[in-house]
C-alpha cells in the first residue's frame, strides 16, 4: 500500500518561498513518476507539476518559472520548491504517485497579501 507523507505547507507572504516535501513508501519509488496537484477553495483540483522516473519535468503554465519539482530517490522523497508565491497559489497541495490510486490529506499553502 502506497503511503505519502507531506510536509512544508504554511502561511507565507506574497513573493516569498516555500518548499513542500513528500516522503513515499510502499512502492518502488525510483521507477514511479510523481506529481503535485492543488485545489483552491471552490475550484477543481489541478495538476501543478510532474516528474518522471528519469527526472523529466512538466509544469502548469501558471507556475512555470516559479515552481520546481525534484526528487531524491535515495530518500524516496519528492519536493516542490515554490518561489515568488502569489495569492492565487493559495490551495491545498497534494502529492501523488502517478498511476496509483487514492489521495492523501494534502498540505495547506496560504499566501497572504
Amino acid at each position: 500500500q502506497v503511503q505519502l507523507v507531506e510536509s512544508g505547507g504554511g502561511l507565507v507572504q506574497v513573493g516569498r518561498s516555500l518548499r513542500l516535501s513528500c516522503a513515499a513508501s510502499g512502492l518502488i519509488f525510483s521507477v514511479n513518476p510523481m506529481g503535485w496537484y492543488r485545489q483552491a477553495p471552490g475550484k477543481q483540483r489541478e495538476l501543478v507539476a510532474t516528474i518522471s522516473s528519469g527526472g523529466s519535468t512538466n509544469y502548469a503554465d501558471s507556475v512555470k518559472d516559479r515552481f520546481t519539482i525534484s526528487r531524491d530517490n535515495a530518500k524516496n522523497t519528492v519536493y516542490l520548491q515554490m518561489n515568488s508565491l502569489k495569492p492565487e497559489d493559495t490551495a491545498v497541495y497534494y502529492c501523488k504517485a502517478l498511476g496509483r490510486g487514492g489521495w492523501v490529506q494534502g498540505t495547506q499553502v496560504t499566501v497572504s497579501s
